[in-house]
């Protein structure tokens, strides 16, 4: 494959991921099942303050990419491209999709979101392009602490879901059925979507956004 043709096939992975990514989100917003850490966090912001979710999620984004600079983390084209197009895509499929007030609807929606999800994982994060700027949080903290990822990852998702829930986010079989489900998805689409590594990509290139 020529450079061109894998760059161009790079960019591609990244922006259908994010967006699948904004898109998957939303699916799980409108089953009202339970969210994912983060959306947990700013759904709850999103009651507080009355700004969209997207929004919100688009405000904590680039407030956590702040938190790069102090941990000296490099973002790259994915990082920031991150911070904006998943809540412009969450709020584009919410503008979209009516509310679900059945189970009937309910489930499928949030079997969809979390399948979805892990889809737009392996798209996004196999482009190569950079982290996600929460997930590069995640990895700087262990970097400046010498402390697991696993442990930090651990450490700051239970602080996220606790402040989420208080605000008034939505925690439920949803976020369990995707805490359990999205590693083995993330991984299995990872391996599908994979593109050799480009020469002297040494941008954070792991984790979700």
């Amino acid at each position: 494959m020529s450079a061109p043709t894998r760059l161009g096939r790079r960019l591609i992975q990244l922006y259908a991921g994010l967006v699948l990514y904004g898109a998957s989100s939303a699916l799980l917003v409108r089953a009202g099942l339970g969210l994912e850490p983060w959306n947990v966090l700013h759904q709850g912001l999103s009651e507080l303050t009355g700004l969209t979710i997207g929004t919100v999620a688009i405000i904590v984004g680039a407030v956590v990419l702040l938190l790069w600079v102090p941990l000296r983390q490099r973002p790259g084209l994915g990082t920031v491209s991150n911070v904006f197009v998943v809540g412009l895509a969450m709020d584009g499929t919410l503008a979209l999709l009516p509310d679900a007030r059945t189970l009937a609807v309910q489930v499928p929606l949030l079997v969809a979101g979390i399948v979805l999800n892990g889809v737009a994982t392996g798209l996004y994060i196999s482009a190569r392009f950079g982290a996600g700027p929460r997930d590069g949080l995640m990895t700087g903290l262990h970097q400046r602490t010498g402390r697991s990822i696993r442990l930090m990852r651990t450490a700051v998702e239970v602080a996220v879901v606790v402040t989420g829930f208080a605000l008034g986010g939505t925690i439920g079989v949803g976020t369990v059925l995707y805490a359990i489900s999205i590693g083995p998805l993330a991984q299995f689409f990872l391996r599908l979507f994979a593109l050799p590594a480009p020469a002297g990509d040494n941008a954070v290139a792991a984790g979700t956004p």
